[in-house]
This record gives structure tokens, sequence and C-alpha cells, in this order.
């Protein structure tokens, strides 16, 4: 083993392996809408897809259920 290995193994041994997540700046402001579940229109069904359309009736009809009460 060389040296310079030598102390980078001593180093680990003595401090450690952080596994962390990299450090790093993220861009303030940023409220882009990851997931299409949380989109106007994939919620509203107005995209065209059947799945959301009927999902957007479903949600309709559970918040007109609860206005009943």
């Amino acid at each position: 083993m060389t040296k310079a290995m030598a102390d980078d193994f001593d180093l680990i041994l003595e401090q450690g392996i952080s596994f962390g997540k990299a450090g790093g700046t993220k861009p303030h402001g940023n409220d882009k809408v990851k997931t299409k579940a949380k989109k106007k229109k994939y919620i509203t069904g107005a995209h065209g897809s059947g799945s959301a359309m009927q999902k957007a009736k479903y949600r309709e009809q559970r918040a007109n259920r609860r206005k009943k009460r």
C-alpha cells in the first residue's frame, strides 16, 4: 500500500464515511407542480383522458355529497 492510500485509509478510519446527500443550492421560488394529480387540467379531466374524466366525476360527486350534510 502506498503512503497516499494509507493516509486516506487512516482518515476514513478516524472520521468515517458520510453517505448523506450531496450539498448544493436549490433555486428559491421554484413553485412548479411536479405531479399530474395536482395539475388543474388533470383534476378536472379537461385533457381528455378517460381515467382522469372518471376521477373528476367522482371528485365532483364527493364534493357535492359533503355539501348536502
